[in-house]
């Protein structure tokens, strides 16, 4: 069976791809949960439709991280975190606190897009990169501080 997949599917093929599939697999799981459509005459005359469409969003998709990018651009994050004596910090920094820091900034952004360098455990700078979309990606620096107690 061809069909048009209307997403992205793992070890099946791009969107907006036709592709070859098992009867039952297009029938019973793709076409009903709406991931692909029949590659028949009328939905192959739709294909170019549907790509420009898609082009069009995905564009000001980029464009709105673009901006948020620049935004970000030349900004350091302060991230106050529970230190010992050593500088050696009780649990560590994960990119869960990125996004904290980076909502508080009026900026979301899910913990899963940012990448951190390598296990933060101390006090110091490090850069963290925050993959927005393929197309954009920004490094930023953050710095751990220690907590001051208040007591």
């Amino acid at each position: 069976m061809e069909v048009i997949l209307l997403d992205h599917i793992e070890k099946v093929g791009a969107k907006h791809e036709v592709v070859q599939v098992r009867d039952g697999y297009g029938r019973n799981y793709l076409i009903p949960k709406g991931l692909a459509i029949v590659a028949n005459k009328s939905n192959m005359a739709r294909l170019d439709g549907l790509k420009k469409v898609s082009a069009k969003k995905e564009a000001e998709l980029v464009n709105s991280f673009k901006a948020i990018a620049a935004q970000l651009e030349g900004q350091r994050l302060s991230i106050r975190a529970k230190a010992g004596e050593s500088g050696r910090l009780f649990g560590s920094i994960t990119g869960n606190h990125i996004a904290e820091a980076l909502k508080a900034m009026g900026i979301q952004a899910d913990k899963r897009i940012i990448g951190m360098p390598e296990e933060v455990k101390e006090l110091g700078t490090y850069s963290a990169t925050i993959h927005f979309h393929p197309q954009v990606q920004v490094n930023l620096p953050f710095e751990v501080v220690a907590e001051t107690s208040g007591g």
